[in-house]
């Protein structure tokens, strides 16, 4: 299975994996699943970052060093991506969390997040 992971859980498994609960710690050791985390989870992370929000390095390598750790691929953002943004409901105004879904309804892709 092809799981997305949301800036929650992807800051969680570069930041301190140690934290990470049971339920995402299964879901990255498992071999059958492929982790793919979302350019918009990392631009989610590095806005945190910089406001002082998450105390994580500035550094690029830091999370390409951890991305390859967990195996995991970067999912771009991509034209298509939005157009299947303009289709959703307003159920939910957080941008970053939209796209996400967008992203998972347009590529097929299990949306992990926090508490699924």
């Amino acid at each position: 299975m092809t799981l997305l992971f949301d800036a929650h859980d992807s800051f969680g498994a570069i930041g301190q994996p140690e934290n990470l609960s049971g339920v995402v710690r299964l879901a990255l050791e498992n071999p059958e699943n492929q982790p793919v985390v979302s350019v918009t989870s990392l631009w989610e992370i590095a806005l945190k970052v910089q406001f002082g929000k998450l105390d994580l390095p500035v550094s690029p390598s830091f999370y390409r060093e951890h991305l390859q750790r967990f195996h995991a691929s970067l999912l771009p953002v991509e034209a298509r991506h939005t157009f299947e943004l303009m289709r959703l409901p307003l159920l939910h105004r957080d941008p970053f969390d939209r796209l996400l879904v967008a992203q998972a309804r347009t590529d097929q892709l299990t949306l992990r997040t926090c508490g699924t």
